[in-house]
């Protein structure tokens, strides 16, 4: 679960919260699987039967993007003031993905 790692990583890099975030996180890595999952499912049901390679394409695309949007939008939050990270965003963020 890279989604889970980097965002436990934004967290602690901004400090984010408290001894609570190794909780939150162990709650929303059920969550996260299943929603990374079903997509996978769903492509190998529809388009993996006749095109496996497209399917892969687009599975692996959807995964990229998927991991992205979730440590964007849980592990970077907006309205938490951040006194160690400028912006919000962990100094180990790649300056040219954005945020």
């Amino acid at each position: 679960m890279v989604s889970v790692v980097a965002i436990g990583r934004a967290w602690a890099a901004c400090d984010v919260g408290g001894g609570g975030n190794g909780i939150t996180l162990l709650l929303l890595a059920p969550v996260i699987w299943v929603a990374a999952a079903v997509p996978w499912l769903v492509l190998h049901g529809t388009l993996g039967r006749r095109h496996r390679g497209a399917a892969l394409a687009v599975g692996l695309v959807f995964t990229l993007w998927f991991t992205w949007f979730l440590v964007t939008w849980l592990g970077i939050p907006d309205s938490y003031p951040a006194p160690l990270c400028p912006g919000n965003v962990p100094p180990w963020w790649p300056s040219l993905l954005p945020t």
